[in-house]
């Protein structure tokens, strides 16, 4: 393949994917969709034309880390924190780890019954398709009321963050005593006051900086001690949803000895910015992450119908219990927001980071296949039946 027609492809899937929000903006089907769609067509398009490809799933893990850091970011930095959201923080937070625990009780028994291996590995497996996914979440609830959207902005991002918790408790700990609990608190520690330090220290140098060079390096620090934190087991995602939060709030931090030190002149104007490269990043990095997660799945293998059934089973599971655990527990929801339970960029990401000995065949990528479909397909009509009860406000966290 030469280099411009390297650089048409790419360009091209860019273009489709600005036309695919476009769309997603007048009809409320996930963009996210659409790409996992074309990455489809063109492995069909590729393997009839017999073209030889690179092994994309070299890279599928480490642009999916990227995506979803930038995601939680770009979203953390629309969040105005005041105390009357408080309610709408702790519903969100309770919703996330309810609706987590339920999920990954049921769908390890799925799994157990699918493939009679030990409750352990079963357990281990069920969490990636237990956590909603904020790549998907964050972009779908735009339509929603501006209550709706900070809701599930907070409800994906605790999501993400506590299944992340909970997977590296799981694989870290195949024998569960007082010590694991003990080390569980420990590193939660750790990751809030690593976040805390980080978070005063990026904002001093952000009002430090006088190059013309200055948010890629930002943002690049935060990769590099999110990456550090996941490799010593610690659920870094806190750090950048912290991060987002405290840049946006800032300045509502009334301390004399904090605004002299850390609040400049064009604080507000480089938060615009931040927030604009921060969003367009997380476009990019969605759209090829996607498209090639489309394209490295074997379609074939979705005739198979074992896999089919077993895999509507763990959708069916998904969906009524968060309808129930809404319709219980918050009752000023749109309806709307029952069906924003997409398992995508997170379920993926946990999947690919299973240990070997850990994975099951018959729990397999076709399986993870069919659930984030799904659950994009069932979301989407979700949104489309629910459309003319959604009253949507014109929304922005930057103001």
């Amino acid at each position: 393949m030469t280099t411009y027609t390297t650089l048409i492809i790419l360009s091209g899937l860019v273009i489709f994917s600005y036309l695919f929000d476009l769309v997603a903006s007048k009809t409320k089907l996930p963009s996210v969709l659409l790409l996992l769609l074309l990455g489809i067509g063109l492995r069909v398009l590729v393997d009839n034309l017999k073209i030889e490809t690179f092994d994309f799933l070299k890279i599928l893990p480490a642009l999916g880390t990227v995506g979803l850091i930038m995601i939680v970011f770009e979203g953390s930095l629309e969040l105005k924190y005041d105390r009357d959201k408080n309610k709408i923080i702790k519903g969100a937070f309770l919703s996330a780890l309810v609706i987590l625990i339920a999920s990954v009780s049921v769908i390890t028994f799925i799994i157990y019954e699918i493939t009679g291996r030990d409750l352990y590995t079963c357990f281990s497996n069920a969490i990636p398709f237990s956590v909603v996914s904020s790549a998907i979440a964050i972009p779908s609830a735009a339509a929603l009321s501006k209550k709706g959207k900070e809701f599930i902005i907070y409800e994906s991002s605790f999501s993400d963050i506590l299944g992340i918790i909970l997977f590296n408790f799981a694989i870290s700990n195949p024998h569960i005593s007082t010590s694991s609990f003990t080390g569980l608190g420990l590193n939660t520690i750790l990751i809030v006051i690593l976040s805390a330090i980080s978070c005063i220290v990026l904002l001093y140098v952000m009002g430090k900086i006088s190059h013309h060079i200055k948010f890629f390096l930002i943002i690049s620090i935060l990769i590099m001690v999110y990456a550090i934190g996941q490799s010593y087991h610690l659920s870094a995602l806190v750090l950048i949803l912290s991060f987002g939060l405290f840049l946006n709030n800032a300045d509502t931090i009334k301390y004399a000895w904090f605004r002299s030190i850390f609040i400049y002149k064009n604080l507000s104007n480089d938060l615009t910015q931040l927030h604009q490269l921060s969003a367009e990043s997380a476009f990019i990095l969605r759209t090829f992450f996607f498209v090639i997660f489309g394209f490295t799945m074997n379609i074939y293998q979705l005739n198979d119908q074992i896999v089919l059934v077993n895999g509507l089973i763990m959708l069916a599971s998904i969906f009524v219990i968060r309808f129930v655990y809404l319709k219980i527990f918050r009752r000023e929801n749109s309806g709307a927001e029952a069906f924003i339970a997409p398992r995508g960029l997170i379920s993926i990401l946990l999947y690919f980071n299973l240990p070997h000995a850990l994975k099951i065949p018959e729990v397999g990528t076709s399986f993870l296949f069919v659930v984030v479909l799904g659950s994009s397909l069932i979301m989407s009509i979700g949104l489309l039946l629910t459309k003319k009860y959604v009253r949507a406000e014109p929304y922005s966290g930057m103001h």
